[in-house]
């Protein structure tokens, strides 16, 4: 496994930048709400789960640094919950 020497804000930055810039156009439309997870080298993969996106990655590039969102939401995942008062 490779030790990363970026910073968690780095990596978002990079992450950020290498889906706006190579991925969006390719993954947007057809796999609208599927997470997408991306390798800092660029190499990414798309899933309903994110977990099996970040598993074919770690295969093909063990000790991969890794930056997951979900393709056309602002956050990849929420929290919180809804609930009526009777």
């Amino acid at each position: 496994m490779r030790p990363t020497t970026l910073s968690s804000e780095e990596i978002v930055a990079r992450g950020t930048k290498i889906y706006d810039d190579s991925i969006r156009a390719k993954v947007e439309r057809e796999h609208h709400g599927d997470f997408v997870i991306i390798d800092d080298s660029g190499d990414y993969d798309v899933d309903q789960e994110d977990i099996v996106a970040s598993k074919r990655i770690l295969e093909r590039r063990p000790g991969a640094t890794l930056f997951g969102l979900r393709a056309g939401f602002p956050t990849a995942y929420r929290l919180g919950g809804r609930f009526a008062l009777k």
